[in-house]
């Protein structure tokens, strides 16, 4: 037996080795080292993986790798847990991705897991200084750090994504999907690194995460049902959005969301929606409800904009066509960096309905915080800042 056909039957004794040990793979059985590419490793790992019809473990241990841009695609045959507890780290320089949406891609797959203590590091800092879609909506934007299509089933859990070129995860036509105890971390001048954006999915929940980043912390697209966010801090940041909305003529509407026990700190807003005016499109954004939020030092604690115009990017001589109703408010409470702690701005040609605050209660420099509205009429219950003037006991 000569020297290849040797290396090809102990590496074949190693594979078989790791799946028998309790069903795990280990990557270093596929070439898997510290310090190299593992790319290729973790796709081998994944192909044996998804054949098989029982469940299957991947295991990354603590040490510090690198990774080129990889996809691993389904369906798969049985649940497939990936076990993170090392740094894998992205290329530094922006140009080696070869215009890859996502550096990390995991799509059309059931029941996959993403666990351990590892951090998905997508080494940003050059792509930052290249950035201009804060001004330029032409702009190519760089890798995100994780992308998932299609996932259904699945979690998220532990794991932590630092530095992401730009956002750092993006959730897209996903159902029943889950982040818990994640972890989000970039500085706060980094552009356009939105923590989790989640786009055209049903019942995604994001809990006990925490998330520090230079745009949205969670950014929510068009045609989404039934999220929840619940026991997140956010900040630094630019808060919870759900939009921009009324951009593109294909968006579809948006309806349910939770947003309870959340923390702010810092940050540029809290919780926002926001639409575009001039929208070629007539969609709604119904059913959501805030409550039981923390606000510290918050520049707008709330706030609904319908008259969102980044950078004079659009004309604003027609209303947004974007319905909201059903929106509620409540238990609220800390300090605005703002004197104008809840804005209002709803669209002339669509008023808002059915909004309601209660027990909101924000603070701007040792005084009430008070509320700047326009086309709507909030429905006030126990304390809240009253539209136009300073803070109600109750009232419609």
């Amino acid at each position: 037996m000569n020297l290849a056909r040797i290396t090809i039957f102990v590496s074949l004794l190693l594979v078989e080795f790791c799946f028998a040990n309790n069903g795990n793979l280990d990557i270093s059985a596929f070439g898997g080292k510290p310090n190299s590419d593992i790319a290729k490793a973790l796709s081998s790992a994944w192909t044996q993986a998804c054949a098989s019809t029982t469940p299957v473990k991947i295991v990354i241990p603590g040490s510090t790798y690198q990774m080129s841009v990889l996809e691993l695609k389904g369906p798969c045959k049985a649940p497939i847990e990936i076990q993170i507890d090392g740094t894998i780290k992205a290329p530094a320089d922006p140009n080696t991705m070869k215009g890859a949406y996502h550096w990390l891609t995991i799509g059309r797959v059931d029941s996959i897991t993403l666990s351990g203590k590892g951090v998905f590091d997508g080494q940003g800092a050059n792509a930052w200084k290249r950035n201009d879609c804060h001004k330029n909506y032409k702009c190519k934007g760089d890798s995100m750090n994780l992308g998932f299509n299609f996932v259904n089933n699945s979690i998220v859990r532990g794991l932590t994504s630092k530095d992401s070129k730009t956002f750092h995860v993006n959730v897209i036509s996903c159902n029943n999907f889950t982040f818990d105890g994640f972890k989000v971390s970039a500085p706060n001048n980094s552009p356009n690194t939105d923590g989790i954006h989640i786009g055209r999915s049903t019942n995604v929940n994001v809990i006990n995460t925490d998330i520090a980043t230079g745009d949205d912390c969670i950014s929510i697209g068009d045609g989404n049902k039934k999220l929840t966010i619940q026991n997140v801090v956010c900040g630094p940041g630019h808060g919870i959005s759900i939009g921009s909305l009324g951009r593109y003529e294909i968006e579809e509407s948006v309806e349910g969301l939770l947003v309870k026990n959340c923390t702010f700190k810092g940050t540029d807003n809290g919780v926002r929606i926001k639409t575009w005016p001039n929208s070629p499109v007539k969609i709604t954004v119904s059913d959501m409800h805030f409550e039981d939020l923390i606000m510290t030092n918050v520049r707008n604690p709330i706030i609904i904009d319908q008259e969102y115009c980044p950078w004079n990017q659009c004309k604003k001589q027609n209303p947004s066509k974007i319905k909201i109703s059903n929106i509620s408010f409540k238990n609220i409470k800390g300090t605005s960096s703002a004197l104008e702690g809840v804005v209002l701005s709803c669209s002339s040609g669509v008023p808002c309905q059915d909004i309601e605050m209660a027990n909101v209660d924000l603070t701007f420099n040792g005084a009430a915080a008070k509320a700047k509205c326009s086309n709507v009429k909030p429905k006030i219950i126990g304390k809240a800042p009253a539209c136009g003037d300073g803070v109600s006991a109750g009232g419609s």
